[in-house]
């Protein structure tokens, strides 16, 4: 009993803190309900939390990351904003800050249209952090 109890918890928990709301221009509220198809790239830069380390969501939303969408061109099929809220744990130290995601339709044209712009990419940290990213590449299954 205590076990399914656990599970139920759990499963509200992440539920709750997966999805943060930010406002949305009409333009990004038709972006972000379009379908993601099997076979998509996913590229996911996340920010951990970590005690003394900042982050400017509305720099990132509102500079950032529409500059990196402008160099994935026709290849981006979406892009998403998230903002961490809480651990599904209770009591548990936040795990990310912030993460970013892409949905791309060919990980070479990602490389390849990022490439020539790394440097300014990584240069623009500063304006709104001082954290350094993960990055997770993975193809959409389902």
């Amino acid at each position: 009993m205590k076990s399914k109890f656990l599970v139920m918890y759990l499963l509200l928990a992440v539920s709750f803190t997966a999805f943060g709301q930010e406002k949305q221009s009409s333009k990004a509220k038709k972006q972000s309900s379009a379908v993601v198809e099997q076979g998509l790239i996913k590229v996911s830069i996340m920010y951990p939390f970590a005690e003394g380390k900042s982050f400017d969501m509305a720099y990132y939303a509102s500079k950032h990351m529409p500059m990196v969408a402008g160099f994935l061109g026709s290849n981006l099929v979406k892009y998403t904003i998230e903002k961490g809220l809480s651990n599904g744990m209770p009591n548990q130290p936040l795990p990310y800050v912030a993460i970013g995601t892409f949905y791309v339709k060919s990980l070479s044209d990602y490389q390849a249209a990022i490439g020539p712009h790394r440097e300014a990419i990584r240069a623009d940290f500063a304006n709104y952090t001082n954290i350094i990213p993960i990055i997770l590449v993975s193809e959409v299954v389902r």
